[in-house]
């Protein structure tokens, strides 16, 4: 259990150790916990099976099936140690089925310890597959039992570590159900009639002990059960937020109204909503912690200044950090554009900014003269105090923890948190990861930005693909090179990029420049300024210049090995593209032996624009990884959760539902079926958020 909450007293049995259960040893306990990933019986519990063997039950090797798991007694006649022709050594059992003869292989298996399992002239019943080779039957490592009860028709096959036996696992697991109790219902008894789901316990059992193959409907029972948790837990934080005392931001609107005639383009319908949510929150007594996702282009900085001039306009300053100084320096330079003609003074804060500008900075900080900072993490370290910070606002939020973005936040009295993400969140993930945050959405393009025309290209294309590019440097144009992700390696990311800088300077000399992140940061923005500049045409680069990296001149994106990268990725990348008046274009190179799901997903990519729609198909064909953790890919880390991406988010997103009208009737989770939610939260290590529940 979590926190200092006392353990519901139903589920005292299923947290006590699992070297309490009877036959489990210290040793056999160490291998369990090693397997399930904890200590207690309830994850033992929750280690379900990934598959069940189903044997049918011969009495001779003529009568098993091709393919098919049998069970087969046999009379044991002699056993021998042997090698294989490639060296590896086996245990050779002799013995006769049914007047045949049958050879049965243990590989690796130990001369001594099968002959005291399997003595000759002894009968015993063997488990697994028979196959016919050169007219003699033979089975290759099977199961052997004395009677039927140790070799059942059906069997569950749980994921196992070194020296863990089935039969080990078994043992445990039924100490384990007997443990169980019969807990209160927490599932709406509407919900549990219409799909067809038996009780918690009885689908357990039926899991991990099966009489018969589980049938979907009980596995997806306790896939719902873990959803519903998550969902009631996020729907409690998320009160325990919206409840935080505040301080409401009112402007005037003067400010805005100046920076938006300097911006000369009015509000997409789509920015003017989000902007109404944010002002909605900033204008209520309480703390906002909002996310803007908004696709590639969509115009969040416009939202994000306009929402920093409310605060200003208010008495009050604003901040905004980015994850890199060349992004912070991008964002100044939006900022001045559209707040320095309105009298609003905007000054950067990162590792570069020294001595004596540094002081000047921190001092109109400290005086409320400086009305905006843009930086670094440099914002939230020791000695940058604030006159008054009504609102901080975190871009690219990924790359920063939730304890920076809290610290940024600490350094104003209530201060307000607007945060942005430019990579499009699979609802899933949103109902999952984010859910404590109130969220807005960004849709289409702002006024002026084209459509990016994008096409595939086999690798075998390269020369053309080059000589493509050739023509279009010719017509003045500027060209990204992206270099692979090859396993995930910075060394050898490295090495590509410098090879193909290398060959490309070979074919256009001077007018190649280079950007990793193995180069040093002021050699690298050097690069990216030159490119910007128009002193160089080609920029071949990482990922590096996946985000903050503004160059409306550059018309052409090129991606070598475009199935290494993730959808949303690739998204980013060829949204460096298309920010200007001209035709763009984003060329993917692919290697041909690609699989048929590699070239859906980059069949996706050419197809359409929409980086939601992107977003989506990422998560289903790749999984979401963890947004908290360090996996990126991966379906979100459910216990007893279904592997079918789109399964699990209709169960996520039903549950998300459920959650909203459980609280909506049960605030306080006091009825009979609150009670119950509150077993649930406990059971699956929710219960720290029922901490918001004790706080009334």
């Amino acid at each position: 259990m979590t926190g200092d909450m006392p353990a519901d007293p139903q589920l005292v049995p299923l947290l006590e150790p699992l070297a309490g259960l009877p036959g489990v040893g210290p040793i056999i306990a160490k291998r369990l916990r090693e397997a399930v990933g904890g200590e207690r019986v309830l994850d033992l519990l929750f280690h379900l099976p990934e598959r069940y063997a189903q044997r049918i039950r011969v009495d001779s090797p003529v009568e098993a099936p091709l393919d098919a798991e049998v069970i087969l007694p046999a009379l044991v006649t002699g056993l021998r140690a042997a090698r294989s022709k490639l060296g590896r050594p086996y245990v050779e059992v002799r013995a006769e089925a049914a007047g045949k003869r049958l050879l049965i292989r243990y590989i690796n298996g130990n001369l001594g310890w099968l002959q005291k399992l399997l003595p000759p002239g002894t009968e015993r019943l063997f488990g697994g597959k028979v196959k016919v080779e050169a007219g003699v039957y033979s089975m290759i490592n099977p199961l052997s039992a004395t009677g039927p009860e140790g070799l059942p028709e059906l069997e569950p096959v749980w994921p196992l570590v070194k020296d863990l036996r089935l039969a080990q696992v078994a043992k445990a697991m039924a100490a384990a159900l007997d443990r169980l109790p019969d807990l209160p219902e927490w599932q709406d008894a509407a919900l549990l009639r219409r799909e067809g789901w038996p009780g918690f316990a009885p689908a357990l059992r039926a899991v991990q002990q099966p009489v018969v193959a589980p049938p979907p409907p009980t596995r997806t029972r306790l896939a719902y059960d873990e959803a519903l948790a998550g969902q009631i837990a996020l729907a409690l934080v998320r009160r325990r937020v919206r409840q935080r005392a505040g301080r409401a931001l009112v402007g005037d609107g003067h400010l805005r109204a100046q920076a938006l005639a300097a911006f000369g383009h009015p509000l997409t319908p789509s920015q003017a909503h989000a902007l109404a949510e944010i002002d909605a929150d900033l204008g209520a007594p309480h703390r906002m912690l909002r996310l803007l996702q908004g696709d590639v282009g969509a115009g969040k900085t416009l939202v994000a200044v306009l929402a920093l001039l409310r605060a200003v306009e208010s008495g009050a300053q604003g901040a905004l950090m980015a994850p890199t100084e060349l992004l912070a320096r991008q964002h100044v330079r939006t900022l001045d554009r559209l707040c320095t003609p309105a009298g609003v003074r905007v000054e950067l804060l990162a590792g570069s900014v020294k001595g004596a500008q540094r002081k000047r900075v921190l001092g109109g900080l400290a005086s409320g003269a400086v009305n905006i900072v843009v930086g670094t993490h440099a914002l939230f370290q020791e000695g940058v105090e604030f006159r008054d910070l009504g609102l901080a606002v975190v871009d690219e939020q990924h790359r920063f923890g939730v304890a920076q973005r809290l610290m940024l936040a600490e350094k104003g009295d209530s201060a307000d948190m607007l945060v942005m993400t430019a990579t499009p969140i699979p609802r899933t993930l949103l109902l999952t990861q984010w859910g404590e945050m109130a969220v807005s959405r960004l849709t289409g393009k702002p006024a002026g930005r084209q459509p990016i025309t994008t096409t595939l290209h086999g690798l075998r294309q390269l020369d053309q693909v080059v000589g493509g590019i050739a023509r279009a440097v010719d017509r003045g144009a500027r060209v990204y090179w992206v270099c692979p992700l090859v396993e995930e390696s910075d060394t050898i990311d490295f090495a590509a990029a410098e090879t193909r800088y290398a060959e490309l300077s070979a074919r256009f000399p001077g007018q190649v420049g280079l950007a990793h992140g193995r180069l040093e940061p002021d050699v690298r923005e050097a690069a990216i300024r030159a490119f910007a500049a128009g002193q160089t045409r080609i920029l071949v680069a990482t990922t590096v210049i996946e985000v903050g990296v503004d160059v409306p001149e550059a018309t052409v994106m090129v991606v070598e090995h475009a199935d290494r990268f993730g959808l949303a990725q690739l998204h980013q990348l060829r949204g460096r593209v298309g920010r200007g008046t001209a035709a763009s274009y984003c060329m993917l190179l692919y290697d041909e032996a690609l699989g048929m799901t590699s070239r859906e997903r980059l069949l996706i990519l050419r197809d359409t624009e929409d980086g939601f729609v992107i977003a989506d198909a990422d998560f289903r064909l790749r999984g979401g990884g963890e947004a908290l953790g360090t996996r990126q890919s991966g379906l979100p880390v459910f216990r007893l959760g279904l592997t079918e991406a789109e399964a699990q988010e209709g169960l996520i997103l039903m549950a998300n539902r459920d959650a909203a009208l459980l609280l909506e009737k049960d605030p306080l989770l006091t009825g009979p079926r609150g009670q119950a939610a509150r077993v649930l939260l406990a059971l699956f290590g929710r219960d720290a958020a029922m901490g918001t529940l004790r706080a009334g």
